[in-house]
């Protein structure tokens, strides 16, 4: 009995109509994609920071003209996103009664839902991480009206981010009942839903396909045209077909790249630690020389207050003076190595 209820409440009455496990899939998918791209970014930043760190410097906006070019394209010729795409899901407006095509007022509202919306809420949650360092060690910003007005918004952050998730769980949880027609707040605001793909709609967007290979216009606008939007197209449908091809294996990263998966990989490969880097003390010194130059931080090169040691490398400073380093260059003073705020280990001695 408990079976049908759950099969009646999972198909929905309307046939073209997707289940909630479909939605919840395909919204799954791309943010699968993210931590694997940026996992691999930062193996490839860690390797040659001079070349490559600008890449992991810069990933959120990278990511964010990569997912642009790509929505765009599905968007354009598919009438859905890349993930809904692949899951057989299509978006309708509420006027065109389930054809395939978005108008051009959907369109531009779905990219800006798909591609903005992400890339705010990935940065405002990297303001709050900051703001909870800030806050752990003690560091108290400016009293100006704009810094009052920062800390107001990043201590706001989590009871909006708490009330929107609500909000996300009423809309599915009304989706399932057969009350509202779509299960994100994002497809209401771009006024859209979802519906499952036709035998009709995949014959059209062959037509579609085959009927933009034919030739253009003989004047040059023509020309130029049909070559960058047939470059965007080769592109776009490259990276679709690579993250096609992946999406499994996605979760195999997810996987070994998990913190419990890695703590139990560093517990069987623990290996000593390296010894400190003699040479970059200076040769010809006392012992008490030598002593004091152990203490002395490498950027200030004063006596070390507050000893920090940053994991990333290994190297102690003070900790205003890495704080400061870190937050503006996101690397090792010394080394080099991409770090970040989250990776500074505040060091207490027996006498503190």
């Amino acid at each position: 009995m408990m079976a049908e209820v759950g099969a009646h409440l999972s198909s929905n009455a309307a046939p073209e109509q997707p289940s909630i496990f479909e939605a919840l899939a395909q919204e799954s998918l791309m943010e699968a994609v993210k931590p694997a791209l940026r996992h691999a970014v930062k193996v490839l930043a860690e390797s040659n920071p001079s070349r490559y760190g600008f890449l992991w410097r810069c990933f959120d906006e990278l990511y964010l003209l990569l997912d642009v070019l790509l929505q765009n394209h599905f968007l354009s010729h598919c009438s859905a996103s890349f993930s809904e795409n692949f899951y057989g899901l299509k978006r309708v407006s509420g006027h065109r009664r389930g054809q395939l095509g978005l108008s051009s007022m959907s369109h531009w509202r779905s990219l800006l839902l798909l591609c903005l919306v992400p890339y705010l809420r990935a940065k405002l949650d990297s303001l709050l991480a900051r703001h909870r360092d800030e806050e752990d060690f003690s560091i108290r910003l400016g009293q100006s009206r704009w810094q009052r007005m920062y800390r107001a918004a990043v201590a706001a952050y989590p009871y909006v981010s708490s009330a929107w998730q609500a909000l996300v769980f009423c809309q599915q949880l009304l989706f399932v009942f057969g009350v509202a027609k779509s299960h994100s707040p994002l497809l209401w605001l771009a006024r859209v839903r979802l519906a499952r793909l036709s035998a009709q709609d995949i014959r059209d967007m062959e037509l579609s396909w085959e009927s933009e290979q034919g030739p253009v216009g003989e004047s040059l606008m023509h020309r130029t045209w049909h070559l960058v939007s047939q470059a965007t197209r080769g592109l776009a449908m490259s990276l679709s077909t690579t993250l096609s091809l992946g999406v499994f294996f996605l979760q195999f990263l997810e996987w070994w790249y998990s913190s419990d998966n890695q703590s139990t990989m560093k517990t069987l490969t623990a290996l000593p630690s390296p010894p400190p880097p003699v040479h970059l003390q200076p040769p010809n010194q006392s012992a008490a020389e030598s002593e004091l130059y152990l203490q002395t931080c490498p950027l200030c090169r004063r006596l070390r207050t507050n000893a920090t040691v940053l994991s990333t490398s290994g190297f102690v400073f003070c900790y205003r003076c890495v704080y400061a380093y870190v937050k503006t260059h996101h690397r090792c003073p010394v080394t080099g190595y991409p770090s970040e705020l989250q990776q500074l280990v505040k060091i207490y001695s027996p006498e503190s």
